[in-house]
């Protein structure tokens, strides 16, 4: 921190300004060194206005208040202050760790890793998951700014910058400004902010999300400059190792090599060169050790004019060892004259040492004299580098360290022979950079963009590999080989000796490269034409007529070949390919038939992208985070799944804002990426970063559970009991990786659920919370009631209704359980006429109940009628044979052959009654008729009647 305090000669009392009023002033006092002596003391005048400053260069002399040159060897920088010193902690910066996660973030394996660490000229961060903060607090007078230099190579490590105020709230910051963008390696980058007037409070935040072993690059820090602040009130001298010659710097300049300085000194000393040496910027003279191995290295010349080249030795530049001292080793004599290796594919030596790219239309191995290709046919453009004598055109070597300009004007890597292998660089943890450009890939345009995203990395010992990277972008690219021996910073040379190699290196489908063959080709349409032009997209070359065919329909076309009607592949069940026939895709319908039932779906309704954040998952930390996975289930590139960084994939420009697409972000059928919550990390939003691309081709749909060797596993869900078949999507990535040689699969299973909503729900398996369980292939459940079948008029019936004043409605239901969505819709009641058959169906059945009823009493009452004709009758027979001396029951029986004798005297009539007659006789039971009429017949004069 600067006080606003300045010694006078007499060394009794200082001047300081007191705080300023409201209105903007203040006075300068003179306060006592001594506490109490106040005797002597000059009086309190007005001072400079609170918003007063000198310009860079400049200190405010306090005794005439006026601004005042600094001297040589010193410098200030007039309202501002810079830390650009980092042997330790400056005063006024502190840490702070944000303990979010379950292990211990303040010491691992005893060392102090969770903490910002001081490297003499740069801070560099932690390289773990705690979140850690470098604070520093800064009280402004007025406007001014922060700046700073910064390194941010990877992306696994979260780095933001954010100031608040005295009242711990975070000031207005958007994005761009908050969220610091990755650099490139071994780039610094520069970074201002403004700032407001008031307390100020600075942060700088860093923290991994780390989900394996996988080592993190962390953030340096230097030249923090800060504007703004209170006048300063003296010079600050220049650190050893610099120096100012002119009143009036604003910086002191580093010492050139082999020559040093002291604590404020206005010039450099030069060493004693035979003896010792000094790197740039170095305060003392260090002396000269013996010669060793790790002091030389070797290289392949390049072809003389006979064709031969030789290995040869150098010392490492610059040379501080001794040679011809006690115990020093000399440096090796060179190697034989050995033939120079031939040209690269695409290139001749023309009988000279040098290797020339062929003439455009033209090949060559290497080896022959470039000719130009047969009719019909055209170059194989790309690049392909197996021979290493020179270093190639569009390829650049460099050196650089973080801490040092030792290597800056070393190659970092050598060309030998069969192969090109890392340079000796300046220092062990020099970063030894190979950079190969390709300004025009694929024989498509896109716009150029820079970015930096690491490809592959690798650790420790490695034995000979072949690696392939897809470039699936068509533009301007450059890719960087990064060797670094180690990351500590050491005085002595250990690991000089650690090598990489590359062997060979191949692009294809280059525009600007050389070809070392030729290939058929498309031929104008022209009668007389015999040149060769492009394709456009979806057509491959017909072998037979040299000419350009489109691809049928619902085929694509494999990338990166065009000869044959073969290039062309069909696409998979229930897919179709786009216009260009670059891809395949569902148009979301499918059907299925078993049978004699065909169900046919419409997968709009569920829209065009899903997403699912599962979890929460914990790393070896404890820090929370989540995976969160977006699915393209129909539609072509337009409706892809896109997964970007809103961390580290920042706009490529400012201003640009949010139109500005994200230079890395994924856009794909399928993807993934990690969100950490805000909660997790004391964050005010959540975080998403690491997004992959898990299916970027479309395999097919089917209802079968595997398709092209991917299976899915529908025993890792809950099983569906419903008649209706679950659907499976089945996607796969081109891109190879280390655990996955054969690329990402995925399976996305539509299950058919009515009483969910159309976009449904996806999950995952239980057993495999992450997606995968091999880590390789992802399974995906969705269910919804758009996964249901479009319904037909086999899904509903009809009711009939009563026939009511001459009207019957026809009703139309769905038929339980519905397992239809969409589709035809149930038809509208329908009303129609019909005869009213009410009243007669009454009339019959009161007839009815009638007739049956009086035939009940009728036949009761016959059946007691006869009884008591019955009991009349024995009364008659019993009287006659009292009055007349009839003979006995049994005597008076007709006998037979009696019944037609004509003496029969008296005879027994028997008149049945109508059926009027007993209806009259019913009614008149009332009026005391009880009886029937029988009439006995007799032949005597008298006849007796019964009444």
């Amino acid at each position: 921190m600067l006080w606003n305090v300045v010694y006078p000669p007499t060394a009794d009392y200082y001047y300081e300004y007191t705080e300023c009023d409201s209105t903007g002033s203040r006075w300068r006092v003179a306060i006592p060194h001594s506490p109490g002596a106040c005797d002597g003391l000059p009086e309190p005048v007005k001072g400079t206005e609170c918003t007063f400053s000198c310009r860079a260069g400049q200190f405010l002399e306090m005794s005439a208040q006026e601004c005042t040159p600094c001297a040589a060897g010193s410098y200030s920088l007039g309202s501002g202050i810079r830390f650009d010193q980092w042997d330790a902690t400056p005063p006024g910066f502190s840490t702070s760790i944000t303990t979010f996660a379950v292990v211990s973030c303040s010491v691992s394996d005893n060392l102090p890793v969770s903490t910002w660490v001081p490297q003499g000229s740069y801070m560099e961060s932690n390289r773990d998951e705690c979140a850690v903060s470098l604070i520093y607090a800064v009280h402004l007078k007025k406007q001014g700014s922060v700046t700073f230099d910064y390194q941010y190579p990877d992306n696994n490590l979260l780095f933001e910058f954010f100031i608040q105020n005295d009242q711990c709230q975070e000031t207005d910051q958007t994005g761009v400004k908050k969220w610091l963008k990755l650099t490139n390696h071994g780039e610094w980058a520069t970074h201002s902010v403004s700032l407001k007037s008031g307390s100020n409070v600075l942060y700088w935040r860093t923290g991994a999300v780390l989900m394996g072993s996988k080592v993190v690059k962390p953030v340096l820090l230097k030249n923090v400059q800060i504007e703004g602040v209170a006048y300063t009130s003296e010079c600050f001298p220049c650190k050893p190792g610099t120096y100012s010659t002119e009143p009036g710097s604003d910086s002191c300049l580093p010492c050139l090599r082999d020559t040093y300085s002291g604590h404020g000194a206005s010039s450099c000393t030069l060493c004693n060169t035979t003896t010792h040496y000094a790197s740039e910027g170095s305060g003392e003279c260090n002396q000269r050790p013996p010669c060793s191995k790790k002091d030389h290295f070797q290289i392949h010349t390049a072809c003389d004019s006979e064709g031969k080249t030789q290995i040869i030795y150098k010392w490492i530049e610059p040379k501080i060892c001794l040679e011809g001292v006690s115990g020093a080793v000399p440096l090796p004599p060179s190697g034989e004259h050995k033939p120079c290796p031939p040209c690269n594919p695409g290139f001749y030596n023309n009988n000279t040492a040098v290797c020339s790219p062929c003439q455009p239309g033209t090949y060559s191995d290497g080896t022959k004299v470039c000719k130009r290709c047969p009719a019909g046919t055209e170059p194989v453009l790309g690049y392909e580098y197996k021979w290493w004598n020179v270093l190639p055109a569009n390829m650049k070597t460099s050196c650089f360290n973080v801490g040092n300009s030792k290597c800056d004007s070393m190659n970092g890597w050598e060309v030998a022979g069969d192969h090109i292998q890392s340079g000796a660089g300046g220092s062990d943890n020099d970063y030894l950079i190979l950079n190969i450009h390709i300004p025009d890939c694929c024989f498509l345009q896109d716009v150029n963009r820079k970015s930096t995203t690491v490809v592959e990395s690798w650790a420790g010992n490695k034995t000979r590999q072949l690696y392939t990277h897809i470039m699936t972008k068509n533009a301007s690219v450059s890719y960087t080989w990064a060797f670094q021996r180690t990351n500590q910073a050491w005085d002595v040379r250990y690991k000089v000796h650690d090598v990489a190699r590359i062997f060979s290196v191949t692009v294809s489908n280059a525009l600007d490269g050389q070809s070392s063959e030729c290939r058929a080709c498309a031929l104008s349409s022209r009668p007389s034409g015999s040149l060769c032009v492009p394709c456009p997209p979806g057509h491959y070359i017909d072998p037979r007529s040299s000419k350009c065919t489109e691809c049928p329909p619902n085929t694509h076309l494999v990338p990166r070949t065009t000869m044959g009607a073969d290039t062309c592949r069909p696409c998979g069940p229930g897919s179709r390919s786009s216009k260009e026939h670059s891809l395949c895709f569902s148009d979301c319908q499918f059907s299925h038939t078993d049978g004699n039932v065909t169900l046919s779906f419409d997968f709009g309704p569920m829209g065009s992208v899903g997403t699912l954040m599962n979890g929460p998952s914990f790393t070896s930390k404890g820090t929370k985070y989540f995976h969160q996975f977006n699915i393209s289930l129909c539609g072509g590139e337009e409706r892809m799944a896109l997964c970007s960084d809103n961390v580290t994939d920042l706009p490529t420009s400012e201003g640009q804002g949010e139109k500005a697409e994200a230079t890395n972000a994924v856009k794909t059928f399928i993807c993934q990426s990690t969100i950490i919550p805000a909660s997790g990390r004391g964050l005010h939003t959540a975080l998403s970063s690491q997004s992959i691309n898990l299916a970027n081709t479309f395999l097919g749909v089917t209802v079968a559970n595997a398709l092209e060797g991917i299976q899915s596993r529908p025993e890792l869900f809950s099983q569906s009991a419903r008649k209706v078949p679950d659907v499976n999507f089945f996607y796969r990535s081109l891109e190879p990786t280390s655990s996955c040689e054969s690329g990402r699969s995925a399976v996305v299973t539509l299950r058919c659920r009515p009483q969910m909503s159309a976009q449904g729900q996806l999950t995952v398996p239980s057993e495999c919370p992450a997606g995968t369980c091999d880590g390789c292939t992802f399974h995906f459940l969705w269910e919804s009631s758009g996964a249901c079948p479009t319904c037909t008029e086999m899904d509903y019936h009809q009711i009939e209704g009563a026939c009511r004043g001459g009207h019957q409605d026809m009703l139309y239901v769905w038929t339980e359980p519905k397992l239809c969505m969409g589709g035809v819709s149930l038809p509208e009641k329908r009303t129609l006429l019909c005869e009213n058959m009410d009243f007669f169906i009454r009339l019959s059945a009161s007839l009815g109940a009638l007739t049956a009823l009086l035939l009940v009493v009728l036949t009761c009452y016959f059946w007691k009628k006869n009884k008591r004709l019955e009991y009349k009758y024995s009364r008659l027979i019993m009287s006659a044979n009292k009055e007349c001396e009839m003979p006995g029951a049994d005597s008076c029986a007709v006998m037979e052959g009696e019944e037609n004798d004509g003496d029969m005297d008296d005879d027994v009539v028997y008149t049945k009654p109508s059926l009027l007659g007993k209806l009259k006789a019913i009614a008149s039971k009332g009026k005391g008729d009880r009886y029937e009429n029988v009439q006995l017949n007799s032949s005597h004069p008298k006849a007796l009647v019964w009444s």
